[in-house]
Parts: C-alpha cells; sequence; structure tokens
C-alpha cells in the first residue's frame, strides 16, 4: 500500500477509537476531562501502532518476504533512489542533441525498474545486476560526460573521450532494457501460457460448434 494511505487509513482507524476511548471514560467509567484524553489519546496512538504492524505484516506476508528481507531491500532502494535522481540529473544537463531520445528513454526505464520493484518488492531479486552494478556505472559515466563537456578547453582527446563515453551509455541502455526484461520475464511467460489456454479454450468451443452443426444437417 502507498505510504500515505497507509498513513490515512490508520488515522481513520486511530482517531475513531480515541475518541469512543474518551467517552466512555467520561461517562462509562465518570473519569475526569483530562485524564479521559490522556486514555483516549493513549488507545488511538496504541490502534495507529498496532494497525501499522498488521498492514506491514499482510504486505510482508502477500509478498512472500521476511522483515529481514524487506529492510535490505528497503535500504538498497532508497539509495538507488538518489542515485536515479543524480543519473537523471546528469542525463538532463547533457546538451548532445542527437542523443535526446535515446537518454529519455533511459530514464524511462531506469524508473520503470525502480517503481517496479517499490510496488512489489521481491522483484528486486530480479534486478539486482542493475542496482548493484549497471546503476553505478551509469550514474559514473554521465556525471564524467557533463564534467568534461564543461571544460572550457576542447581538443580532439576530449572529443574522443565524449564520443566514447556517449557510446558506452548506449551499451549501458541495452543492459538496463535486459534488467528489465528480466524483472518482468515471468509475466510474460504467463500471459504466454494464459493465451495458449485462451486459444485452446476458443478452438474447443469452435470444434464443438461445428460438431453440433454437422449432427444438425444429417
Amino acid at each position: 500500500m502507498n505510504p500515505f494511505l497507509a498513513f490515512v487509513v490508520r488515522g481513520l482507524i486511530a482517531i475513531p477509537v480515541s475518541g469512543i476511548v474518551w467517552l466512555v471514560s467520561i461517562f462509562g467509567f465518570d473519569q475526569s476531562f483530562l485524564l479521559s484524553g490522556a486514555i483516549g489519546t493513549g488507545a488511538g496512538l496504541l490502534v495507529f501502532w498496532a494497525s501499522g504492524a498488521v498492514l506491514k505484516h499482510r504486505f510482508l506476508k502477500r509478498h512472500g518476504l521476511t522483515r529481514r528481507e524487506y529492510q535490505y531491500i528497503k535500504k538498497n532502494l532508497d539509495e538507488a533512489k538518489t542515485k536515479i535522481s543524480r543519473l537523471h540529473k546528469a542525463l538532463f544537463s547533457i546538451r548532445h542533441i542527437p542523443s535526446l531520445k535515446q537518454r529519455v528513454w533511459f530514464m524511462r526505464v531506469t524508473r520503470k525498474i525502480y517503481m517496479l520493484t517499490k510496488k512489489e518488492p521481491k522483484r528486486f531479486y530480479l534486478a539486482e545486476r542493475f542496482y548493484f552494478s549497471h546503476l553505478d556505472s551509469a550514474v559514473e559515466l554521465a556525471e564524467k560526460y557533463v564534467f568534461l563537456a564543461a571544460q572550457p578547453v576542447k581538443n580532439r582527446e576530449l572529443d574522443l573521450s565524449l564520443i566514447e563515453t556517449r557510446r558506452m551509455l548506449d551499451e549501458l541502455t541495452v543492459q538496463v532494457e535486459k534488467d528489465l526484461h528480466q524483472m518482468i520475464s515471468g509475466d510474460i511467460d504467463q500471459l504466454h501460457f494464459e493465451m495458449d489456454v485462451a486459444k485452446h479454450s476458443m478452438k474447443g468451443m469452435k470444434d464443438s460448434r461445428n460438431h453440433d452443426e454437422s449432427r444438425r444437417l444429417k
């Protein structure tokens, strides 16, 4: 669940409980206004914490992860978010117009991998090459390109270095596309299976109709 939405849901559960406990304390147990308020607030905080624990437990169970696994993935996702932000900033700063479309596509693919992993954390294990290798290389190359391109003195060696860096970024784009494909390969296989089942079912229905028509004609 989206963190903000989860926070709202927990609040919508805790606030009414806090109010009910406060009223019960005042009118049911004849407690003072301040003491009832403290009891109600404590009950609301307890429910808010407990509902968060329940939601997190359900989230981990749904995705087949342990608490330790999720903390490990979340830590790497937090680091990746910073790296992706740096990468996009560097790619956007490159002023080489012919490669603009390629760079925009590169940014879209990296963001897609991140968002897929954030939504379904277990996919992290399918994209470890991206998080532990390709992303770091892309950030280093893109930022180095921006640094070199900003130098006031240009010469043949610098121009060749820029050309080579762009070529390596293009190769990295291909590798990152493969990372994304690896992440969704299971979904593609499942889609093909469902399509085969649907085709088989449609063929069976068609054969059955043809058989019934043949019997009627006889």
